[in-house]
């Protein structure tokens, strides 16, 4: 029930600005996937069809299979004074070391919880994935760049416990969702020995190979993003006080040569992030040489993964650009850090 409301709170978000749907096709890469089920006009409608039960969602407290390894409550690093934690889900019995996909929770930065994608690990660690979901610290506990810093220790961290727990530490990917998904491109575009951070395993790197954006704020330098609460919270000024962190913070002015392949998931009817933002961000990566694989889903709003049906083309959605943009590496390869 808690999960069903939290669901519904976000709809109700989106819907403050509601307005009619865009059609923006997507690129070939998804051209053989399986096809969604019809969206909605308004995000208001997808509110009215949770409420009612027309819509399954999925079940975020599915238990581990026999096939799966979870570990919990890992520390892998301190935001201040705090410990950072993670939870880890490893496949039994890997044939060589494995990709690693660290998950990062939404909620406006202000909340959320690392448990949110627990579904995602459990699904991808079956698929043959090591799969993380991790904590970072709130808008409410520290400002920008702390939940960045906080990240990217957590990517390093991965890299530096690589051989102990069968992970390739050249295939790690950052993925996230809303708050989360912004975090994720920041991870992948940005680079600056400022925004590391002290939380452990300095001197690791903490570059990614691919990010997925799952419907995430692309730039908050926008007049809506600016004024708009959480975003101010998060950074803990207001644009007209900097407006150079507003750009630091935003994925869209970070992209340069070099960036890592992206995957966008983003539905024509969010209009809590706006579509045209992801849009913008995918021709910009295009521009300077970086894949981008937009898959733009007709008639959904914003958190519509958690709809059952466009769960399961989201996972195939990313185990696609995984298998393209990040294959396993042969069991005989070596496990030495990402340059």
């Amino acid at each position: 029930m808690r999960f069903r409301c939290c669901f519904m709170l976000l709809l109700s978000l989106a819907v403050l600005a509601s307005c009619a749907q865009k059609v923006i096709p997507p690129s070939d890469f998804f051209k053989d996937a399986p096809p969604v089920p019809p969206g909605f006009k308004y995000a208001k409608e997808a509110i009215a069809a949770v409420a009612s039960g027309k819509i399954e969602l999925i079940d975020p407290g599915i238990p581990a299979p026999d096939s799966v390894i979870e570990t919990k409550d890992i520390e892998y690093g301190r935001g201040g004074d705090k410990p950072l934690l993670l939870d880890m889900y490893l496949p039994q019995n890997p044939r060589g070391p494995v990709p690693a996909l660290v998950f990062i929770h939404g909620g406006g930065w202000k909340k959320g919880d690392r448990a949110d994608y627990r579904y995602y690990t459990i699904r991808m660690a079956e698929a043959g994935y090591a799969a993380f979901t991790i904590s970072y610290r709130l808008s409410g506990e520290a400002k920008f760049p702390a939940a960045l810093e906080d990240c990217k220790c957590a990517i390093r961290w991965i890299r530096a416990n690589a051989a102990k727990n069968n992970v390739d530490p050249n295939r790690i990917a950052a993925i996230g969702g809303s708050g989360g998904a912004h975090l994720a491109m920041l991870v992948g575009y940005t680079d600056a020995p400022e925004l590391e951070g002290k939380g452990g395993n300095e001197g690791v790197s903490s570059r990614v190979q691919a990010v997925v954006n799952c419907y995430g704020p692309c730039d908050l330098t926008t007049d809506r993003a600016r004024t708009f609460s959480d975003v101010v919270t998060f950074l803990g000024k207001s644009y007209e006080e900097d407006p150079k962190l507003y750009e630091l913070a935003s994925p869209l002015y970070q992209v340069k040569p070099g960036a890592p392949p992206t995957l966008i998931i983003h539905g024509t009817i969010d209009e809590l992030i706006p579509i045209e933002q992801p849009a913008q961000l995918c021709e910009k990566l295009n521009a300077v040489g970086t894949p981008c694989e937009f898959d733009p889903i007709p008639g959904w709003p914003h958190t519509m993964d958690m709809a059952k049906p466009i769960n399961e083309r989201f996972r195939y959605d990313m185990l696609k650009f995984f298998a393209q943009y990040m294959p396993p590496a042969p069991a005989s390869s070596g496990t030495n850090a990402a340059q």
